[in-house]
């Protein structure tokens, strides 16, 4: 072989050596983020960012905490995990799944009494208030309050309003806060209970009314990485928790909390 082509195989092999280490440069590990289905829009839409600001891809599973809760305690794999309540991201960390110091509150959200857009229903919420009358013959869609976040945030309010027993017969219980909207969204259930931040992403329903604060715990969302997450985790979550990710979520109608 001459000294020329010898040269131009040198030149092939340390280009091909040069792009498969660029490729694989550029591959970075994927974070996987399980996260509560009321997120989903604005978790979307920010996940999206911190994608091109970091090079690192997100992939999203977006259910009830407590589907997501229990994922993660059979091995789900996740990196991250946003939950819509305390009481799940305790559940993990009374068992040793979640890194402790990584847990931080991101958001705060309400509670509201939704109804089917073209709906004449009204309603002023105050203790005693009708509500079983104004469901006539329907029903009450709300998550699962037994699992739910969203539904033991309604059952703890309705509890406190003194209505709980005379509607605890006429519910929908939904496996997520998403899938009770839809029922009221397809005018399958006449009144629901959400976040307020589900009802603004549906124009097919109306808010009739918002829970008072004192009428249920404060609506948090704690974050935390998960024992043996990828490094990025931690900077994902700082993203989520920064000043750049401060508009997205008040656009959606998430409460900033507090310092």
């Amino acid at each position: 072989m001459s000294g020329r082509a010898l040269t131009w195989l040198a030149l092939l092999t340390l280009t091909a050596f040069s792009g498969a280490a660029s490729a694989q440069e550029r591959k970075k590990p994927e974070l996987l983020v399980f996260a509560a289905a009321s997120l989903t829009n604005a978790l979307t839409e920010l996940s999206s960012a911190w994608e091109t600001r970091s090079g690192t891809p997100v992939k999203m599973s977006l259910a009830a905490s407590s589907v997501l809760a229990r994922q993660i305690e059979a091995g789900g794999g996740a990196d991250v995990f946003i939950s819509a309540d305390q009481e799940w991201m305790d559940y993990l960390a009374a068992r040793a799944l979640i890194d402790k110091p990584s847990r931080r509150d991101l958001i705060g959200n309400r509670l509201v009494l939704i109804a089917p857009a073209d709906s004449r229903i009204e309603l002023t919420i105050a203790p005693g208030f009708k509500l079983a009358a104004a469901l006539g013959s329907g029903r009450l869609s709300i998550g699962d309050p037994d699992t739910v976040p969203a539904g033991r945030y309604a059952r703890s309010a309705l509890v406190t309003l003194g209505a709980w027993d005379e509607v605890v017969d006429k519910l929908v219980r939904a496996e997520n806060v998403r899938a009770a909207l839809t029922y009221v969204s397809r005018g399958e259930a006449p009144l629901g209970i959400v976040y307020a931040t589900d009802a603004t992403v549906d124009s097919n329903v109306r808010v009739v009314t918002t829970f008072p604060d004192n009428t249920h715990a404060p609506i948090t969302y704690p974050a935390a990485a998960t024992t043996g997450a990828k490094p990025e985790a931690a900077a994902y979550l700082a993203f989520l928790g920064s000043p750049d990710a401060v508009p997205v979520w008040k656009r959606y109608g998430f409460l900033e909390l507090k310092k």
